[in-house]
């Protein structure tokens, strides 16, 4: 039973089972899966706000834990001259598929297109870590690379969305950051105090921090991602300990081992909140997507990644060009994210469609990863 339960997490089938299971409800009986989704559960809280905006909270911090264990002395991104490679791959993953997606529209497309640039922008946190894990292992610092480059790639996303495609009913509230900020002093307090126990620094902090994101009309996703830092935690890192707790008992490594499970197995719910489009008609906004995601990111990551080695800021130790080019394949994974401001960017719905289905495409990069990761003889960490 332990090995099946395992087996399940490693290979994402919660994850998986729920994009399936959305996409089939969607495409048999839209009306239902959408009334599902988006219908009042509690209060005025529907299932797609209770996953997107409450469970993904769970989703960002043990991503957060995983960036704080590999800036520790001792991690892949340690010294902070390490997290300039991928901070660079990051700018390019953005630009890269902005020039690819408007050049390709230049020649293929029309004007009315265009407002989708933003599209292949993002990278899917949730699938690019999950790949990227199984690809290379667990221990692989190409790991810990994706995962800061999908978070600051997601982060510049967010500001995308707020400036170009505003919603004018819900425009952005910068005041209610002093929240955000109220949020990180009180877990600054906690940790200075010598608190272990991290629930305070969820409950104070945390909510804080998710109450600031939400009420300035950011994503409140983001809330613990600004907390989980200041958990108290060992002075070096000796390897990402997922499971084992027994040579770290510090707050950090506490919090990742009572709530990776629940995260991995409610991923469920999160395929199934997000993955239901319609299969409408195949156009040309739909290449415009795909390519500007698997062309663009790879193309940007790799090239601004080789670029900022060149510049002095190395790959993180056991990171070479074959590595960092399959990243950037991993990082076009934008799925859930591109299918969200797919929605945004266009409201011709024949469009918009069309820009989904390019989103739904680019899950098949995992795909193409897994067989590169064969022809590459990429060598697991786990």
């Amino acid at each position: 039973m332990r090995k099946t339960f395992n087996l399940l997490r490693e290979f994402s089938i919660p994850l998986i089972t729920g994009v399936f299971v959305a996409l089939f409800w969607a495409n048999i009986d839209h009306h239902s899966y959408h009334e599902f989704i988006h219908s009042n559960l509690i209060k005025g809280m529907s299932f797609h706000f209770f996953v997107n905006d409450i469970f993904m909270v769970f989703f960002f911090a043990i991503a957060a834990v995983e960036i704080t264990q590999s800036l520790m002395p001792g991690g892949d991104l340690n010294p902070l001259k390490k997290a300039v490679n991928p901070l660079m791959a990051t700018l390019g993953g953005v630009v890269g598929p902005i020039a690819v997606y408007l050049l390709l529209n230049t020649l293929i497309g029309e004007p009315a297109f265009a407002k989708g640039w933003g599209i292949p922008t993002a990278t899917d946190i949730a699938l690019a870590w999950l790949v990227a894990r199984f690809i290379f292992g667990e221990k692989h610092p190409a790991v810990s690379f994706l995962l800061l480059l999908a978070i600051a790639d997601d982060a510049i996303g967010l500001v995308i969305i707020a400036v170009f495609y505003p919603d004018p009913l819900h425009p952005v509230q910068p005041i209610w950051l002093l929240a955000t900020l109220a949020g990180m002093v009180f877990a600054f307090i906690f940790r200075k105090a010598n608190i272990k126990n991290y629930w305070y620094y969820l409950l104070f902090g945390g909510v804080l921090s998710w109450v600031g994101l939400h009420n300035a009309h950011l994503h409140p996703a983001l809330a613990l991602v600004v907390i989980i830092p200041f958990l108290p935690h060992a002075p070096r890192e000796k390897g990402h300990l997922f499971e084992d707790v027994e040579e770290d008992h510090s707050s950090l490594t506490q919090f990742e081992h009572e709530w990776k499970v629940f995260v991995d197995f409610g991923l469920f719910m999160f395929g199934l909140a997000n993955a239901g489009v319609e299969l409408s008609g195949i156009g040309v906004p739909t290449w415009l997507v795909f390519i500007g995601l698997l062309a663009g990111k790879t193309i940007g990551v790799f090239g601004l990644g080789t670029l900022a080695e060149k510049m002095g800021f190395p790959l993180p130790n056991g990171m070479g060009k074959k590595e960092l080019f399959l990243a950037g394949i991993i990082a076009a994974l934008g799925l859930t994210v591109a299918l969200f401001v797919a929605g945004a960017a266009f409201t011709d719905f024949d469009i918009q469609g069309a820009a989904k289905m390019g989103a739904l495409f680019s899950g098949f990069v995992a795909v193409i990863a897994f067989i590169l990761a064969k022809l590459l003889r990429i060598k697991k960490m786990n």
